[in-house]
């Protein structure tokens, strides 16, 4: 269903396409532009109807307005609004990348003509999109799907250089999953059918971690009773993950250096050379960068590391994906205990929507993995997690503010925790009967429908409540 919003002043405009609208899709109208970029800046949208004035409010050109909405949404069509004496500015805006533009009054012939012209474009786009999925394996489809523009970047990246021989350097926080993002290169290159190889750095002490990587010779140290290949040897033609690589020590640095440069190495007690076919893939947790800096990392292995650099956000930043991890992480678990969970109930998601995952999508992973143990029902509910995500420090208008987002952002982040406890509560109460909620809450069932489908609440999980209750 296709998700749309409009902004204008005028409240014709405003009646009219929504009526039309509404039947094939979901969506919301705005009267200014500060409300606009609030959702903009936390909802997606495929379709963008906006005044010309509020496009460019603030003296922006037209080119800079289209551009300020496609920061957060590449993607949007944008149907530009204008008085009749404005055509030639609209014209303008679709030259600099608007899709159409409809003049006022609007007229609903007019706006279906302009929708069968999107349909088409949208037509040609699926094609697109469907060839570029081609790309992904079926396993990965389940992980690259997200409706985070970050996290959408990395994956382009991913795309790009998979089929290369290039290194690459992933960097990010503990747990935001580097090392599922190695796997996809890996499983997307040529190299996909030789081994694939991971060495947690960190994990392996400075004096065997030389013995660990390249191997070693028998007698070549006391209890080195048999020759040993090593992980380079081991990943031969295939590609070589080094999780935590800023923990090697200096000397070890520069070995690695010099099989960066030379593709060769040395396994401990031989002094002969031997070539090596492995392709690096390194990840951090720590800014290479700043330890360079310091001194603590060399510059020159650093370069040959940073050929290709992919950074993964925190979970924080992107917790429209946290649905679909648990998702994953429910139907993965549920299969493996033999239970039939299926999904989150909502003051569960409501939960997770307000803590801050310090563990990233590692921590949401154990806790899903907790709770699909201690789970009962067929949706995990807050009995089942740890209760600390209900504290009073987790909610979005308690504890330190975030002040690195703009005050509209902020606000409007209160504003949908709220709602989306409200309507959770509300449904609950109602047992997910639509009309009652409604009626309750003083607004009208699609009005309802709406703001459900805007938060991810499905009326189904509050029927089953209902049931329980009863």
């Amino acid at each position: 269903m296709r998700k749309y919003m409009i902004a204008t002043p005028d409240n014709a405009a405003h009646d009219t396409l929504e009526t039309i609208l509404a039947p094939s899709g979901e969506g919301e109208t705005f009267s200014d532009m500060a409300a606009l970029r609030s959702a903009l800046a936390t909802r997606p949208v495929d379709v963008l109807f906006v005044d010309y004035g509020l496009l460019t409010e603030g003296g922006l050109s037209h080119r800079d307005g289209i551009s300020a909405v496609w920061q957060g949404h590449q993607d949007v069509e944008i149907v530009i609004l204008v008085q009749p004496d404005e055509i030639r500015r609209a014209v303008d805006a679709v030259k600099s990348g608007a899709s159409d533009y409809l003049t006022y009054p609007v007229n609903a012939a007019e706006v279906q003509l302009v929708l069968e012209r999107l349909d088409k474009n949208l037509i040609l786009t699926t094609e697109l999109d469907y060839l570029r999925d081609q790309f992904w394996n079926e396993e990965a489809l389940r992980v690259v799907r997200t409706n985070s523009p970050a996290m959408r970047e990395a994956f382009a990246k991913v795309r790009q250089m998979a089929g290369t021989k290039t290194t690459v350097l992933l960097t990010g926080e503990t747990g935001t999953g580097k090392s599922l993002i190695a796997k996809l290169i890996h499983s997307h290159s040529v190299r996909r059918d030789a081994p694939f190889v991971s060495v947690h750095c960190g994990a392996i002490p400075d004096t065997l971690i030389e013995s660990e990587l390249f191997g070693h010779e028998k007698g070549a140290f006391t209890g080195a009773a048999k020759r040993k290949i090593g992980k380079f040897g081991l990943a031969e033609g295939g590609t070589m993950f080094l999780d935590e690589v800023g923990t090697i020590s200096q000397p070890m640095q520069v070995k690695l250096l010099s099989v960066l440069q030379d593709k060769t190495i040395q396994r401990v007690g031989c002094d002969q050379d031997i070539p090596v076919d492995v392709r690096i893939i390194a990840a951090t947790n720590d800014s290479l960068r700043d330890m360079c800096e310091k001194g603590f990392f060399r510059k020159d292995l650093y370069y040959r590391l940073n050929v290709f650099p992919i950074e993964i956000p925190p979970l924080r930043e992107r917790k429209s994906d946290i649905f679909s991890f648990a998702e994953v992480f429910i139907r993965h678990f549920s299969s493996q205990l033999g239970k039939s969970i299926k999904g989150l109930h909502p003051k569960t998601l409501d939960a997770f929507q307000r803590y801050s995952w310090p563990g990233n999508v590692r921590e949401l992973e154990n806790l899903i993995e907790r709770a699909c143990i201690l789970e009962r029902s067929e949706l995990i509910t807050p009995d089942s997690i740890p209760q600390d995500l209900f504290a009073p420090g987790h909610g979005p208008v308690t504890g330190r503010t975030d002040i690195s987002i703009p005050l509209g952002r902020a606000r409007q982040n209160v504003v949908d925790a709220f709602e989306r406890s409200y309507l959770a509560e509300l449904l609950e109460a109602t047992h997910g009967r639509i009309k009652d909620a409604a009626q309750w809450a003083g607004i009208t069932p699609r009005q309802l429908h709406k703001l459900m489908s805007r938060h991810g609440l499905q009326r189904r999980d509050f029927r089953t409540q209902g049931k329980k209750v009863n």
